[in-house]
């Protein structure tokens, strides 16, 4: 009689009702507290997932619209249907599973990831969010637990190559994006097409604010702040703004032999002092904020010959935008001292490539947390340094993110790894989660 009286108590979702109509809230949270997610199952599906665009090197290349890409979606559609998901495949390429809820009207509370990896990238990251996401279907469907609202397990498309899916669902998606060449060597336009997608009626994937109740993610570090505290779980407080510069430095290329040292316009020298500018400069502020210079390239190139035109790139990093641009203005500013130290001309010109700060939601990072105390788990707010398939969705919805340790801080890599019992508790966190959006919204 305890069994059957707990099983109702779930398939309501806490919720009793009495014949003189007083609405009884029981505690659901006791009801659901035992919930676990199956850990051999998630690292069996991890490895099985890695199978498709396996490397020599143990890691996996399973870039964008690759055949790769294209087995291991129709590998996860299959895990969906199986676990009692509604599959489609939105006109973006998004694969959508979809459990229904006991209240048909309210919005979905969406989770997931992406499943396409960098070249020669890891087995986790992108993957562990997916079959995290199914595993928690998993077991809602072992315990007969219907949530109220329905739920959403989605594979995003295309995250490496530029956030492509979920650009779509938010509607931020312009049509000359669909020329680009991604790593795959197809157009955005032939790969969705050849996953199913309809590259000619985008804006049906779209969604408006309101029509999701929450998105929450669970993804590595790809850091080692969460290994090097000892924590078990990171709470994500926002996705930082990325901007890119492209810099050309003109100076004049020379005999390396006959043109004295004070009478060079050596463009290579210039772009040196440049680099340590940005370094010093990003440094001198307090915060977390990051600067890079990853890409440079001298002309001629011949080690007889001063540089005459240096072009290099410039990266900033941030959850404030305001910020961002403080520090581009300070640099910006040090170019004129270098142009007047070494007599080269330096121009700076804005990428159409950027990613504007997303913060979190308030009441996303309090679930989380709430979750991981309740599981025992060990957490901290931290910043995401990278970009994700969130910052986009942060348009339209709520969002939350959940960070789990990346072994040595090692991501975009075949040497990427997450322990078994980190994605286990991550992806328990994850559940819970899920659980108490949906039990929080009774109040609303």
């Amino acid at each position: 009689m305890i069994q059957h009286f707990k099983r109702l108590v779930w398939i309501l979702g806490g919720s009793l009702f009495v014949s003189q109509g007083v609405f009884l809230l029981a505690n659901a949270e006791k009801s659901y507290h035992e919930l676990r997610i199956n850990p051999s199952r998630l690292e069996q599906r991890i490895q099985a997932l890695a199978e498709f665009g396996k490397t020599p090197e143990g890691g996996v290349n399973r870039v964008a619209y690759s055949d790769a890409d294209i087995q291991a979606r129709n590998y996860l559609k299959q895990l969906m249907q199986a676990a009692g998901l509604k599959v489609k495949v939105d006109a973006a390429g998004n694969i959508i599973g979809r459990r229904k809820g006991r209240e048909a009207q309210l919005p979905p509370i969406l989770f997931g990831s992406h499943s396409d990896t960098v070249p020669h990238g890891g087995k986790y990251d992108g993957a562990l969010g997916v079959l995290s996401a199914v595993e928690c279907i998993e077991v809602l469907k072992e315990h007969a637990i219907v949530t109220r609202h329905p739920l959403e397990v989605i594979v995003f498309t295309d995250e490496e190559g530029g956030l492509i899916g979920s650009r779509a669902l938010a509607g931020d998606i312009t049509p000359d994006v669909l020329d680009n060449i991604t790593h795959s060597s197809k157009t955005v336009r032939r790969g969705l097409r050849d996953i199913g997608g309809d590259p000619d009626n985008l804006a049906s994937a779209a969604r408006k604010k309101g029509d999701i109740r929450a998105f929450v993610e669970i993804h590595i570090e790809q850091g080692a702040i969460l290994e090097s505290l000892n924590l078990d779980i990171g709470i994500v407080e926002g996705i930082v703004g990325i901007k890119w510069w492209d810099v050309t430095i003109q100076g004049f290329a020379n005999h390396a032999g006959t043109t004295p040292m004070d009478m060079r316009q050596d463009a290579l020298l210039a772009a040196a002092q440049f680099i340590l500018a940005v370094n010093r400069i990003v440094k001198s502020e307090p915060g977390s904020q990051v600067g890079t210079v990853g890409r440079i390239k001298a002309e001629p190139g011949a080690p007889n010959v001063i540089p005459g035109k240096v072009t290099l790139s410039l990266e900033l990093r941030d959850l404030s935008s305001e910020k961002i641009d403080a520090l581009f203005l300070r640099i910006e500013q040090e170019t004129k001292n270098i142009e007047n130290q070494t007599g080269v001309k330096i121009s700076i010109s804005p990428v159409d490539a950027f990613a504007v700060p997303a913060p979190t939601d308030l009441n996303m990072r309090r679930y989380i947390a709430e979750a991981a105390q309740a599981l025992g788990l060990k957490s901290q707010n931290m910043p995401s340094g990278a970009g994700h398939d969130a910052q986009e969705i942060a348009q339209i919805a709520p969002i939350g993110m959940i960070f789990v340790p990346s072994i040595g801080g090692i991501s975009h890599s075949p040497r990427e790894f997450t322990r078994v019992k980190d994605m286990a508790n991550g992806a328990n966190v994850l559940l819970h989660t899920v659980l108490k959006i949906d039990q929080d919204s009774l109040s609303k």
